[in-house]
């Protein structure tokens, strides 16, 4: 996983599988909630080969702690495995899902 910062909004790639052993990562990546300044985080999956019930519950995570700080959070690039269990779960119908991390920054 990277990590870049682009015009005020917090861009995480992931590559390959996210699973129980590399979910931590996706979580202590998030930024925690701050009341005072509102989270804008992009999740780009378009590496990401595997998911399973961990990055889902990581990402459902950074979903409740980027609302909580007024923020949002959104996936850039999920295809194949990794978007049909984000559609499968029903993750899709909470946090909007683009194409690119481009289309997700300026959406």
């Amino acid at each position: 996983m990277t990590r870049a910062d682009a015009d005020g909004v917090t861009v995480l790639t992931l590559r390959g599988e996210v699973d129980y052993e590399s979910a931590g990562v996706l979580a202590r990546a998030t930024p925690p909630a701050d009341p005072t300044a509102a989270a804008r985080i992009v999740v780009d999956l378009s590496g990401v080969t595997f998911m399973d019930s961990s990055g889902i519950n990581a990402l459902v995570a950074a979903y409740q702690t980027t609302r909580a700080a007024q923020g949002w959070l959104r996936i850039a690039g999920a295809r194949g495995p990794a978007l049909r269990i984000v559609q499968m779960v029903g993750l899709d119908a909470l946090v909007t899902c683009h194409p690119t991390v481009e289309d997700a920054i300026a959406a």
